[in-house]
């Protein structure tokens, strides 16, 4: 477990991927409390990340952090940005914004044309940083944070991540590729 920053209000780690960011069995609070060197330590998760996908994450350390933390999530002044390699040449910057909804069920999200119970607006920015083979580096800046979001996005407009085994169905042979970044 790496981890990058810690004070007595926050940790900054990575996560690995194949580690759940929540606070079960083997989730990432537990990985960060035998990293801490004590299963009493209070760390809670205040956003997540995708099992599959790896990159930073911030927990907090405490109710009042994570309360304020959260506040930031809901009032848009909490930054997310990933980078992921794409199919295809993606045009040099773009914004994608869509209504989508979330199957459970499926443990799946779609992109929609209307407005129903449960669907919402997903909004993203990206800027592509380098082309070769058919393939993109994007940046991608989350305007708003939806269960697999930009997963579901790009392969929605024709851009699926390389190594998305649930969005995409290209066989890649390897893991996906997302981090999130800063």
């Amino acid at each position: 477990m790496e981890i990058l920053y810690l004070d007595e209000k926050i940790i900054v780690c990575v996560k690995p991927a194949g580690v759940l960011s929540t606070d079960e069995a083997g989730g990432l609070p537990e990985l960060i409390r035998q990293e801490l060197g004590s299963n009493r330590e209070d760390v809670r998760t205040v956003h997540r990340l995708d099992r599959v996908v790896s990159g930073l994450m911030l927990l907090a350390r405490d109710a009042e952090s994570a309360a304020e933390l959260s506040r930031q999530i809901r009032e848009d002044s909490f930054d997310k940005e990933y980078l992921a390699v794409t199919h295809g040449i993606t045009p040099e910057e773009g914004n994608f914004t869509d209504l989508m909804r979330r199957d459970k069920a499926e443990r799946k999200s779609y992109v929609t044309d209307s407005m129903a119970k449960g669907v919402q607006e997903a909004r993203l920015h990206y800027r592509r940083l380098a082309q070769a083979d058919g393939l993109s580096l994007v940046r991608v800046q989350l305007l708003t944070g939806r269960t697999h979001q930009i997963r579901c996005q790009f392969s929605h407009h024709g851009f699926p991540l390389v190594g998305d085994r649930k969005y995409s169905i290209l066989e890649d042979g390897c893991d996906i590729a997302l981090l999130s970044a800063a």
